[in-house]
């Protein structure tokens, strides 16, 4: 029973390490902080309304390392010819504050950037004050708004990290269609698949 109380308490520990305070925005929820500027590796400064466009915007919560983020990276750049072809803006935010000095600096979100040939903003979320607003969880989870800047969908990119081939139901592929063609979106809500953000939990 000692042995079974204090599994719980480690759990419980993990959980707040990876959701915050436990509040995620809901669907149809505006979003929040949307001035607040974040670096991008290229060393400017922008906004979620910055990157923003016509139809709406892709957040994207990720990282450097974790393993199902560099099983989905290669999708990517994918994802950003969706979001352009759908004049929808994608921003990809790194939430790792607990390893801003490691692993997650932003001089290795420069490298990472480079490595990959990201064709999106990569910036850092100091003090993981969007992905705690947001009730962001893992690495990546992505959260789509619509023109009014309204949460039109929130989860996972597609069903298989492990495969891109695999693939039989591409979430945010077919959210960002229809937001571009004003259609309703079919799937709002998946479950998201990755690492938990290691974030600043005040």
């Amino acid at each position: 029973m000692k042995k079974l109380a204090i599994i719980l308490v480690i759990l419980l520990g993990v959980n707040l390490a990876y959701a915050g305070d436990g509040k995620q925005l809901a669907i149809g929820d505006k979003a929040v902080h949307t001035d607040v500027k974040m670096k991008d590796v290229s060393g400017a400064e922008l906004s979620l309304s910055d990157a923003k466009l016509e139809n709406g915007l892709l957040v994207m919560f990720s990282c450097n390392t974790c393993p199902f983020v560099v099983a989905w990276e290669d999708r990517f750049n994918e994802v950003k010819e969706w979001a352009d072809e759908n004049e929808v803006g994608m921003i990809v935010l790194n939430s790792n504050y607990q390893k801003r000095d490691g692993a997650d600096s932003f001089e290795e979100m420069q490298k990472k950037a480079e490595a990959e040939d990201y064709k999106f903003n990569y910036v850092v979320d100091k003090e993981s004050k969007i992905a705690n607003a947001f009730g962001g969880q893992t690495t990546p989870h992505v959260f789509l708004f619509d023109g009014d800047m309204k949460l039109a969908y929130k989860g996972a990119i597609d069903d298989n990290y492990k495969d891109a081939e695999g693939v039989t139901q591409a979430y945010l592929k077919e959210a960002l269609i229809s937001l571009g063609n004003d259609d309703q979106i079919a799937i709002t809500e998946t479950k998201p698949v990755g690492c938990g953000i290691k974030r600043k939990v005040d």
